[in-house]
């Protein structure tokens, strides 16, 4: 575990483009059972979050449709939080980082780390906006 003071410019890269933070797995659970979609994100320390997955999603929120709810945890910091986001992601090894959609708390999207690492943050925010537009729609009656 990094000292948590390197990791809060890195935490703040997204609670500052409003996702919300959570560090334990009730937070996690909280977050999951608010109805409709929730773009939930695993941050990571490592150079393709710096570089790649945190300046995408910070690009991808800026698409015109959007999830009603974001989250993220930090692997490798708070093991808890993130154990308890991986658990929706049944089928799936864990990676860090990655970026799921969930509606009702179901799995519907997993970008996971390597389409992450072999990506662009423009390429992967361009990914998430398809993503957005085709699970966080609204329907128009």
């Amino acid at each position: 575990m990094y000292p948590e003071l390197m990791l809060i410019p890195m935490r703040e890269e997204l609670t500052k483009a409003g996702i919300a933070e959570a560090r334990s797995s009730e937070d996690v659970d909280a977050a999951l059972a608010q109805p409709g979609t929730t773009m939930l994100v695993v941050n990571s320390i490592c150079g393709c979050a710096a570089g790649k997955m945190r300046p995408g999603v910070r690009l991808a929120l800026q698409h015109a449709t959007k999830p009603d709810h974001a989250v993220t945890v930090f692997a490798g910091q708070d093991r808890e939080a993130t154990d308890r986001a991986r658990s929706y992601f049944q089928g799936h090894p864990p990676t860090s980082p990655a970026i799921a959609i969930l509606r009702d708390g179901q799995l519907v999207y997993l970008l996971q780390r390597s389409a992450i690492e072999s990506s662009t943050a423009p390429a992967i925010a361009q990914e998430l906006a398809r993503a957005f537009d085709t699970y966080c729609a609204k329907s128009v009656a």
